[in-house]
């Protein structure tokens, strides 16, 4: 796959989630994704004010998570934080679904919870992005085609792979089952153990639209 460092940059959620990150580990991911032009930065929500004030006129995004890495909050506590994620700067949320009330057959429930983030998250910005985690890991096939249906209805603009907490990450073939589930007009991010270019480039070929990785600045540099 021929592709430019620019393009595939420009597809990248440089992402740094470790419950260890400092504020100055936060602010060099920000410089890192303003000089390699990453699409975002891939933070906890407790950081959005640094990243805002970091990212100020800078043409990068900010994706916070919402209920992570479980996606077992309180929905309401769910719709709140993915609120005040978007308030305080975030242009785009990555919210767990609930894994729990999906296996125990809750897809009204598993459905409401994705509601309510996404209307809580587009109400404060209608143009705010909702990605859907669905940690593809600990889901049959069958499940995975069900779930994306589930965030599909629910209003989600993406679906995802994985939290990159769990046993396993992204897989090409979820990526190709995921695509073919969504439909071409939403998106699908791939996440998790995505750390060398043969593997993000295997991902782009699958259907992948965007990648969320902690080794963006590797991976581009493999790049001549």
């Amino acid at each position: 796959m021929e592709i430019s460092r620019a393009v595939l940059a420009g597809m990248i959620d440089h992402t740094l989630l470790k419950p260890e990150a400092t504020c100055q580990d936060i602010v060099g991911l920000c410089r890192e994704a303003v000089d390699f032009g990453f699409k975002s930065v891939c933070i906890n929500p407790s950081y959005i004010d640094l990243a805002h004030r970091e990212l100020e006129n800078a043409p990068v995004g900010i994706c916070a998570v919402i209920g992570f890495p479980l996606g077992a909050s309180d929905p309401a506590v769910k719709a709140a934080e993915a609120a005040a994620a978007v308030r305080a700067g975030a242009s785009e949320v990555d919210v767990v679904m609930n894994i729990g009330f999906f296996k125990s057959g809750l897809l009204g429930k598993t459905q409401a919870d994705l509601t309510g983030v996404v209307s809580a998250a587009k109400s404060e910005k209608p143009e705010a992005v909702v990605k859907v985690i669905l940690e593809t890991c600990l889901l049959t096939n069958e499940e995975k085609v069900r779930a994306c249906r589930v965030a599909v209805a629910a209003g989600a603009d993406f679906v995802k792979t994985s939290t990159g907490f769990n046993k396993e990450g992204a897989l090409a073939a979820d990526i190709k089952l995921l695509r073919q589930s969504v439909g071409p007009r939403i998106g699908v991010k791939a996440s998790g153990g995505i750390r060398d270019l043969a593997k993000a480039l295997s991902m782009l070929e699958a259907g992948a639209d965007r990648i969320g990785t902690s080794a963006g600045v590797a991976i581009v540099n493999e790049l001549k």
